[in-house]
């Protein structure tokens, strides 16, 4: 029973294990709607192809582990959106390590 606890728990997307987290598809809205959903929201998962990216506002509000940096995708009309408080894994940081 626990195998199987085990397998449902690793299916599951890493953004779900996030309380709070709204997640969206680029291909569903313009550059200006993702923007105004991320500020609104404040946690969102934007799904871009088979992955996505993590995005806080405010921008100083990444978690521990993580950086603020640039991220740039196409929007449902294939406009190229580039969004300044996205969260990615930070590999200098202390907290990254076991």
């Amino acid at each position: 029973m626990k195998s199987v606890i085990f397998a449902v728990v690793l299916s599951l997307p890493l953004p779900a294990f996030a309380a709070g987290v709204m997640q969206i598809k680029a291909a569903d809205h313009s550059c200006g709607e993702i923007a105004q959903i991320i500020r609104q929201n404040k946690k969102v998962f934007v799904r871009v192809g088979f992955g996505g990216r993590s995005f806080r506002y405010p921008p100083a509000q990444c978690s521990l582990g993580d950086m603020r940096s640039t991220a740039s995708f196409r929007d449902g009309g294939g406009k190229q959106c580039v969004l300044d408080y996205a969260c990615i894994y930070d590999p200098a940081s202390s907290y990254n390590f076991p």
